[in-house]
């Protein structure tokens, strides 16, 4: 049941990740190698809301993520919509943007593991003879909360729909009027803040370091690769798929192959099928 149990959280904790990397690029086919930076920086920021500027809990919480929407709509408006159709430079530009925010928060004093959230619930109860605290169940009831919200979003709101219009066909949204430039930049600015809303979320089991922006970009990268670029049906599976792997790996060889599982994934994933589970990449039909 142990296995049960915190592969759910695992897998929960992976498609929160995920889930912003994964709108941006459907949006805008925008790769936002930025998205690990913006996830350390909104707990960082929430940090110093809370405690250097004494600010209620909610409310720093809040104040970050606003202010973590803020910077990825202007990182699309003042540097990607100057490059974007050039996939390289995308990759490059958002990477270096990353690195600078990450860099930038070494330098201004975030070392160590000194810097933590606090839960939202102290505590922790045994469920199925498992013990599991609480802002674990937390992270999976969010979890599922967020995927549902974010579903109705898309599929029930104006603005929802042109997202959706515009992952699904650009030309065709195009000629109903739906701006590319101006969905783009609220799609930088909600997959940011579900960056930061991951963070705000995760970060509490555990210390604000700048190397979790690393590991959550190579993360939520390794979700979108398996599940299919731009698919959100298949970065769901695939955190699942990849989250109980990582698990069984932990229980039966040890916590520090759990990264390797997640890189072997992109390599198995690229070699058996390029576009992933649900991706609508165009395969290659042979090989020279």
């Amino acid at each position: 049941m142990d296995i049960v149990i915190y592969g759910m959280v695992t897998s929960c904790s992976l498609a929160l990740m995920a889930l912003g990397f994964t709108l941006v690029y459907g949006v805008s086919r925008l790769p936002n190698f930025a998205h690990g930076a913006l996830y350390v920086l909104t707990g960082y920021l929430a940090w110093l809301l809370l405690k250097r500027v004494g600010l209620p809990y909610p409310v720093a919480m809040i104040l970050s993520l606003v202010v973590t929407g803020i910077i990825g709509a202007a990182m699309y408006h003042f540097v990607l919509a100057r490059i974007r159709g050039m996939p390289i430079s995308e990759i490059i530009a958002s990477y270096a943007i990353g690195l600078a925010i990450l860099e930038g928060m070494r330098w201004f004093g975030l070392r160590g593991g000194t810097f933590r959230l606090p839960p939202f619930v102290d505590g922790a109860t045994e469920l199925l003879g498992v013990s599991v605290d609480f802002q674990r169940l937390i992270v999976v009831g969010l979890g599922v909360v967020m995927v549902g919200l974010l579903w109705l979003f898309v599929s029930k709101t104006k603005l929802g729909l042109a997202l959706k219009g515009m992952a699904q066909d650009e030309r065709a949204a195009m000629t109903l009027g739906i701006d590319s430039d101006t969905m783009a930049v609220v799609a930088m600015a909600l997959g940011s803040m579900l960056a930061g809303a991951a963070a705000l979320v995760l970060l509490p089991l555990g210390s604000i370091v700048v190397e979790a922006g690393y590991h959550v970009l190579i993360m939520a990268v390794a979700v979108c690769i398996v599940g299919g670029l731009g698919s959100w049906n298949g970065a769901i599976l695939a955190a699942f798929i990849i989250g109980f792997a990582q698990i069984l790996t932990w229980k039966y060889f040890g916590a520090h192959y759990q990264v390797v599982v997640a890189l072997l994934a992109i390599i198995v994933t690229l070699i058996v099928r390029p576009s992933g589970l649900f991706g609508r990449q165009k395969e290659l039909e042979e090989r020279v």
